[in-house]
């Protein structure tokens, strides 16, 4: 028997980030998982990705207690409780999560018992949130630590499957500090697996044509939805390998579990699954955020960053045909602090000079004394189509201006790429060209 054929990935390496992007599809509508007809559409063109987090609430923890790095942890009640999440030395153990506190220290009396912080842990989640928006809006979060991501569209401007899920990867390790885990599938089920497959820190893409190569060999208690009743059950049947259960007729597993259930299993079995992405209620917006490669205090630099990320959330706003008049500046410091501030401009604009004033005015309220900054970012909600929008010029606006200048620029960057110009102030600061 070959193995399953699949793409293991080495831990990623943390590097500056791409920039946000305003997805142009609305959030897809939800399909329950429906049998199908054999040999019927099985969505194998989309491209989904499910995205864990590695042992979240132990990382996060060690993130800022890395004198525990190496020792068996856990996060939960010292004597009492559960615990919440351990690290992989503790797993070594046999400690896991749901499990009696005082049975992981009976199996590892070393293990470090740390309390949960769950302020803290949804502080991060929402900016793994955040960082999976940035490549597309169909972002389902299965729980804190867990999502679905539907990157089907998002091919044109990041690349392959396996480029995003690698960059992904690195922008969580970036920014948050902690690692996860990538299965990247045609369908929400497949791409479950292979996340699963790929722990700790790693990325398994399993190709449309390779879904039942790569689900066959597997013990039948890795199906959705088989616990361990079931999967006694299946046992009891001679059902060992999801191979075993494709091959099961479907008239036998709806007698055997009811019409549904049955008709559920066969159906995995085979690696079909009509789930979308279901992406969460919010307004659109449009932003880049970018993380300096070393953190700086010098303010030219950071003011000159600003500019180039203002250029981006302006380049995008005109592509996608949008106004904004909410903007919002993000600072993320040295120590991982986080702050935004937002105001809210008189008229809607798409122009980077009158974002980058914005920002600027933004920092200049926060009253900062040379922080050391890590990572800089712009977002425009608020958000009107340009065509039924009406920009109030001022009283000294020149007939031709910046923003006859921005549409020119705008022509070169289609039909030279998204380096064919930039302004002359950024290329004094170092910076090389990069892509919108």
């Amino acid at each position: 028997m070959t193995a399953p054929p699949f793409t293991e990935r080495p831990p990623a390496t943390p590097r500056r980030s791409w920039s946000d992007w305003l997805p142009s599809t609305p959030a897809l509508p939800t399909d329950p998982i429906t049998p199908s007809d054999p040999g019927g559409p099985t969505r194998a063109d989309r491209v989904i990705m499910h995205i864990d987090m590695d042992a979240f609430y132990a990382s996060v923890e060690l993130r800022r207690r890395p004198e525990l790095l190496g020792r068996p942890m856990f996060v939960g009640g010292a004597e009492r409780g559960v615990v919440l999440s351990a690290n992989y030395e503790a797993r070594a153990f046999g400690i896991e999560g749901g499990m009696p506190s005082s049975r992981a220290r009976r199996l590892c009396p070393q293990a470090v018992a740390v309390p949960p912080d769950f302020d803290t842990y949804g502080e991060v989640s929402a900016g793994i949130v955040a960082a999976f928006e940035s490549v597309t809006a169909h972002v389902e979060s299965a729980s804190i630590d867990e999502a679905y991501l539907d990157v089907t569209g998002s091919q044109r401007v990041f690349g392959s499957p396996r480029a995003i899920g690698e960059y992904l990867r690195a922008l969580v390790a970036d920014e948050q500090g902690i690692t996860c885990s990538v299965g990247i599938g045609p369908s929400k089920f497949v791409a479950k697996i292979a996340s699963g497959q790929a722990k700790p820190d790693g990325l398994v893409e399993v190709l449309p044509g390779d879904v039942t190569s790569f689900l066959h060999p597997l013990p039948v208690g890795k199906i959705w939805g088989v616990g361990e009743a079931t999967a006694d059950k299946l046992h009891r049947l001679g059902i060992m390998t999801v191979a075993d259960l494709a091959n099961t007729p479907a008239g036998t597993l709806r007698r055997a579990f009811g019409p549904h259930q049955g008709s559920l299993l066969s159906e995995l079995a085979w690696g079909r699954d009509g789930r979308r992405v279901v992406a969460r209620p919010g307004e659109r917006g449009v932003g880049c955020q970018e993380t300096f490669s070393r953190d700086t205090d010098d303010p030219a630099v950071v003011r000159a960053e600003l500019l180039r990320v203002a250029g981006t959330v302006a380049w995008r706003m005109r592509q996608a045909g949008v106004l904004g008049r909410v903007v919002t500046l993000n600072l993320r410091f040295a120590d991982f602090r986080t702050i935004s501030r937002s105001l809210t401009l008189a008229s809607p604009t798409d122009s980077t000079d009158e974002l980058h004033a914005q920002a600027l005015k933004l920092l200049g309220k926060l009253g900062l004394e040379r922080p050391r900054i890590r990572r800089v970012g712009i977002r425009v909600e608020g958000l009107v189509d340009a065509d039924k929008a009406y920009c109030q010029p001022t009283l000294d606006a020149p007939d031709r201006g910046w923003r006859e200048a921005e549409l020119a620029a705008d022509a070169v960057r289609r039909k030279f790429g998204p380096n064919g110009v930039q302004r002359a102030v950024l290329t004094r600061h170092g910076y090389a060209p990069k892509r919108p």
